[in-house]
């Protein structure tokens, strides 16, 4: 009996040790984070410099102790305007949650706390063992009713937030949708249809079809089956990384080379001074005057080609020294160490540009003339045939929600999946050309295969759950007896601490898997992929890091009765299994503190900034993207991590209701983090921001939560035994299943209520939508963009260099900023008139413009100038190279800076 107290004890030293140690990180790295956050505003007030002035927000506090009252105080609604609406309803959801447990907190801790300790106790339950359902004696049974009627006012506070939230949801996200800003967008008033039939894939044949709905069809892009065509894009793409690389790396070497020769005449005239020359040893040059820039000083006589004149980089960097790589060999993607035959980098991407455009522009003349034919303005065989997928640009965004909500088709899967608010940027364009079979199977295939995978990630979850309860095990498995020797910090380590680590690390293994299912379902956006990937991965995360921990835990807690007395499962089970909580104790104390000031230190994301500039801060580009475009996060993970713990605790709340509090509080830090986060830090980008459809998502695993926690009361209340073994609870019991029963109706309520409101634009806000003005007026509308934009721009350069750190030079703002900015990225390259948002890249996107450096010997001006002559684009504004060979930029992308300049 002494072996199984201390068994059920060690539930005390284990949350104490961890609660020790999370307090110690999180103390740890708050005040790191106070310290740093003053000099690396790169990493912590990103947004406070970067963005464009509307998108920017005002400086964290200067005073480096205010920082937590700032953010405290600091306006949530703000995150929608620079974040967008998905972040916003994230932060909202946070929120939500502390509303939702602060009263709850309070009644659990003032009423459930002393009715479940203070004079009843079973047998061997000591320390935290005393504050769970399962602590109330035989002889005090009828205390459960304060536990039943807690339940039911619980519940019912919970509905009346759901409600609320409900309501706010559709108001918020209908006026998101008819925003000026986002109305007049592409994303807004065009739709993606899939399974067309042969008969209506033509541009004319799906006008005349939509033309039923308001305001009819503005274009049609039929999707077609390029072949070759994104493959070459693909290279060609490579081929301009490859380019970029090269000359950045050529002209770092001849920097180097140059200074390694300085160094040597200097050394060779400090010596000849020494000797009685006259030389200079502050003046290195040459005796003939010459500047230390003039190419020849660093060639040789015996280097000059006398057949020819050397070029720059010639004269410059020997033909050794010049970048190269290795060809793959055969059908291998890659090139391996030693095989496959060596090239000259740079002219390798040369003439792979120069073959990619040819052949690009031939595809695209043949396409051009495919389109002509199915328009029935030629005649001829297809080469590239459509595919069963088109995009519709509606001139009203009333009828984009309608054609949506309409039946198209009179027969089965013909025109069925419609998809709306959908950006170019985030579109797969890989998964345009299923057939509606095909995807119905993959589809099958996919969640067959998300199942089988939870099953067996049973297994591992199962002995993170052993761990937890690693005294119960020593004590049956005699070959572990020496885990019970050891100290009790070190088993409150093992037991604590370790498997909460081991779960977390199991689940970041997930996502990868889970998203490759999505993607292979033929999901056509990435956006989608995500709201997807959260149901996935909240059904492993409720089975795996929930229902199996809590059941491996609590029986093995338990074990030692079930083996001695058989018949005694019921009322052992309902004694032991609430001593699960003691794993979600610590759990959430992990996130709530670890989590969350780890979250503030962001230690990896510093240490990667600097990292990535010193290994992969090479060319312009890689620059500029380490130091200026912002982190994101993935919503498909961050919302079933959340919303998981929303479940534990919902699940927990009577049974163990100490995790109440526990919960607020940690719920108080995430809200603080990520409303610091969205506000100062994140850049999510608005091609993938769905207008917040995570959230009502996020809302049902709320229900998950109360569903759980009602039928596990429910079977405690009936598992009730009193003194003489009998059932004790059979009316609260019974009121369960009614509670059980009103929650499906008002869960049923509120979906039938608002999930017809979720995605959909109502009639009644017709007024309030948007109608693009006729074709004729294209080129005025594109022309006051244009003049938006440089009034944007001009308002970005005057301002941003205020609030930047240490003096720096911001570069222009991104487009990525603005969602009708990014539509006017892409130019035309056919020649036919209206808009091109969503042709596939590979038809329409010209060379990307080759972006390299100048440097102070002009060998990138020469290197310019010749890749200009074999045709392609480049630029190099905005990036310098200094004279150690570091690279620098202070303006975006050329592809972005013209845009600016419209």
């Amino acid at each position: 009996m002494s072996d199984i107290n201390s068994a059920q004890t060690a539930s005390t030293s284990t949350f104490v040790t961890a609660l020790v140690f999370n307090l110690a990180v999180f103390g740890a790295e708050l005040v790191a984070f106070t310290l740093l956050r003053p000099y690396f505003k790169r990493i912590y007030e990103a947004r406070t410099f970067n963005p464009i002035p509307s998108k920017r927000t005002p400086p964290l506090s200067g005073r480096s102790l205010l920082w937590p009252l700032t953010i405290f105080k600091a306006d949530y609604h703000d995150i929608q305007r620079v974040n967008g609406t998905d972040a916003y309803f994230f932060v909202r959801f946070l929120r939500m949650i502390v509303r939702i447990f602060l009263p709850i907190w309070a009644l659990s801790w003032v009423i459930l706390m002393p009715v479940t300790s203070v004079n009843t106790s079973v047998p061997n339950h000591t320390g935290l063992d005393q504050f769970v359902l399962g602590n109330v004696a035989a002889n005090a049974q009828p205390r459960l009713w304060a536990h039943l009627i807690l339940a039911w006012l619980f519940t019912i506070w919970i509905w009346y937030n759901i409600k609320i939230e409900m309501r706010h949801y559709v108001t918020t996200r209908q006026l998101h949708l008819v925003n000026p800003e986002h109305s007049s967008s592409a994303q807004a008033n065009t739709m993606l249809i899939t399974g067309v039939p042969q008969k209506y894939l033509s541009e004319k044949a799906l006008k005349d079809l939509f033309s039923h709905l308001p305001g009819g069809v503005r274009k049609v892009w039929v999707n077609r089956d390029l072949k070759h065509l994104p493959d070459l894009y693909d290279d060609r793409m490579k081929a301009c990384n490859k380019l970029e690389s090269a000359e950045t790396s050529l002209l770092n070497t001849a920097i180097k080379l140059r200074n390694k020769k300085f160094k040597a005449d200097a050394k060779a005239a400090k010596k000849a001074n020494k000797k009685g020359g006259s030389s200079d040893p502050a003046d290195p040059r040459p005796s003939d005057g010459r500047p230390l820039t003039d190419p020849s000083i660093h060639t040789s006589g015996s280097d000059v080609d006398t057949e020819r004149d050397l070029t720059l980089a010639e004269k410059l960097v020997p033909q050794k020294k010049r970048p190269s790589h290795r060809l793959p060999v055969g059908p291998l993607p890659f090139s391996l160490p030693l095989m496959g035959k060596e090239v000259d980098s740079i002219e390798w991407a040369r003439d792979e540009i120069e073959r990619t455009n040819r052949a690009l522009d031939e595809g695209r003349q043949a396409l051009a003339v495919d389109i002509s034919v199915t328009s029935g303005m030629a005649e001829g065989e297809l080469t590239y045939p459509p595919l069963n997928s088109a995009f519709i640009l509606f001139n009203k965004q009333i009828a984009v929600h309608l054609a949506r909500d309409a039946l198209i088709h009179h027969e089965p899967y013909r025109m069925a999946k419609k998809y709306v608010e959908i950006a170019p940027e985030d579109v797969i364009w890989g998964n345009l050309g299923l057939n509606p079979y095909e995807q119905s199977v993959r589809q099958v295939i996919g969640w067959a295969a998300t199942v089988g995978l939870i099953i067996l990630w049973a297994f591992p979850v199962a002995f993170v759950g052993i761990v937890s309860n690693i005294r119960a095990v020593c004590r049956q498995a005699h070959w572990l007896a020496w885990l019970c020797k050891l100290p009790g910090p070190i088993i409150g380590i093992i037991s604590g601490i370790l498997p909460t680590v081991l779960l977390a690390v199991l689940m970041m293994l997930l996502p990868i898997v889970l998203r490759l299912l999505a993607r292979f379902e033929g999901i056509p956006t990435r956006s989608r992929v995500e709201l997807s990937l959260m149901s996935r991965y909240f059904m492993f995360q409720v089975i795996h890091s929930f229902l199996i921990v809590t059941l491996s835990s609590g029986i093995i807690a338990a074990l030692p009765g079930l083996i001695n007395s058989p018949t005694s499962i019921p009322t052992i089970l309902a004694q032991n299994l609430p001593s699960a909580s003691n794993f979600f104790l610590t759990y959430v104390l992990l996130q709530g503190l670890s989590g969350t000031a780890s979250g503030f230190l962001q230690a990896v994301p510093l240490v990667m900034y600097y990292v990535k500039l010193f290994l992969m801060g090479s060319t312009p580009r890689s620059v500029y993207k380490i130091k200026y475009v912002g982190r994101s996060v993935a919503w498909g993970t961050l919302f079933p991590a959340t919303t998981l713990l929303v479940v534990v605790a919902l699940a927990y709340m009577i049974i163990a209701p100490i995790i109440n509090g526990l919960t607020c509080a940690a719920f108080f830090l995430f809200y603080l983090l990520y409303k610091y986060l969205f506000l100062w830090v994140f850049e999510q980008p608005r091609s993938q921001d769905t207008g917040g459809l995570f959230f009502p998502k996020a809302i049902q695993h709320i229900f998950v939560g109360m569903y759980i926690q009602q039928i596990c009361l429910c079977a405690l209340f009936f598992l009730a035994r009193n003194t003489n073994k009998g059932a004790s609870a059979v009316p609260e019991g019974a009121l369960m299943i009614v509670l059980i029963v009103f929650t499906i109706f008002f869960h049923y309520t509120i979906d039938n209520s608002y999930g017809p409101l979720i995605e959909a634009l109502p009639l009644t806000l017709v007024d309030k939508t948007f109608s693009m003005p006729p074709p004729e007026d294209d080129a005025r509308v594109r022309k006051s963009s244009g003049a938006s934009v440089r009034e944007k721009r001009a308002g970005s350069m005057s301002s941003s260099r205020r609030g930047m750190p240490n003096g720096e030079e911001p570069p222009s703002p991104t487009s990525q900023y603005d969602a009708h900015e990014a539509e006017l990225r892409r130019e035309p390259v056919q020649q036919d008139d209206g808009p091109k948002e969503f042709d596939h890249p590979a038809a329409v996107e010209p060379q990307r413009t080759i972006w390299m450096p100048r440097d102070e010997m002009g060998l990138g001006e020469a290197e310019a100038a010749a890749d200009r002559e074999r045709g392609i684009d480049v630029s190099m504004e905005g990036a310098v190279m200094d004279g150690q060979g570091h690279v620098d930029v202070t303006a975006p992308p050329p592809e972005e800076a013209s845009l600016m300049s419209v």
